[in-house]
């Protein structure tokens, strides 16, 4: 029997006023941190709060579309949702290896720099925060849907919610002088990864999508090569999703927020 309709009731009962196409987008989208397709999604396609999205979530686990568990977060007003123990794995990862790629696009500088491994202290102290504060989380019974909000931080939260969704590089700027970059008009390499969720039968899902200045291209290929090869790994190794396609394209923008 299909889930479409029971995916759209719920989608419209607890977000408010969704379509259809944005109802089995969503909930492909959920399916995907929860097989583990990727750690982290990012909900930024309503007005819903947190608890609006831990009862649609509820509901996703009554109705037999996901197993759960899951974990939301409110940080500072964006809303993630995430596969805890698959995120912490990847974070403690990223602390032990103490190497993460970090592109600097300060609005002072003239084009992206590849961040200096010695200015990378503060990085490493934010996302050790952010370890402790999931790893209370990573033991939940399936079917919890847990909700927590993170006070106030110095984060940059563009470079911490980077990592947090799995890209393989992220940006950082220095936001005590303004929060804009360098990156207008600068070539960019854009990575977008599309999926078939054929669970639900929904084609072209895009499941990551992220960019890599061509300046520094060159000293993030093979970890970019690295990470291509991961997520291939963790493809293989779900149920949900079918049809994995890598899409690198070169485009300049006029103006890229971040």
């Amino acid at each position: 029997m299909s889930l479409i309709p029971d995916l759209f009731s719920a989608a419209k009962q607890h977000l408010k006023g969704c379509k259809k196409s944005f109802a089995l987008r969503l909930a492909a989208q959920i399916l995907a941190v929860e097989c583990g397709l990727k750690p982290c999604f990012l909900y930024d396609l309503s007005a819903a709060d947190i608890l609006q999205v831990q009862r649609y979530l509820k509901e996703l686990h009554q109705i037999g579309f996901i197993q759960g568990p899951l974990h939301i977060i409110n940080v500072e007003g964006t809303i993630l949702i995430i596969n805890v123990p698959r995120a912490a794995s990847y974070l403690a990862m990223l602390l032990n290896s103490r190497e993460l790629h970090v592109i600097d696009v300060s609005a002072t500088l003239s084009h992206p720099e590849v961040l200096a491994q010695d200015r990378l202290g503060s990085i490493q102290s934010q996302l050790s925060d952010l370890l402790t504060l999931l790893t209370p989380y990573q033991s939940e019974l399936p079917g919890t849907i847990s909700v927590a909000d993170i006070p106030s931080t110095e984060w940059n939260l563009c470079t911490i919610f980077g990592f947090l969704l799995h890209y393989p590089t992220v940006y950082w700027f220095d936001t005590t002088r303004n929060f804009e970059n360098c990156l207008s008009f600068a070539p960019l390499k854009h990575v977008s990864v599309e999926t078939t969720c054929s669970t639900i039968g929904l084609h072209k899902l895009q499941v990551y999508s992220f960019s890599i200045p061509e300046s520094v291209y060159h000293t993030v290929q093979l970890f970019l090569q690295a990470w291509t090869e991961s997520l291939k790994d963790t493809f293989g190794g779900q149920c949900h999703f079918t049809d994995l396609n890598i899409i690198m394209e070169t485009v300049t923008l006029p103006a890229v927020a971040l």
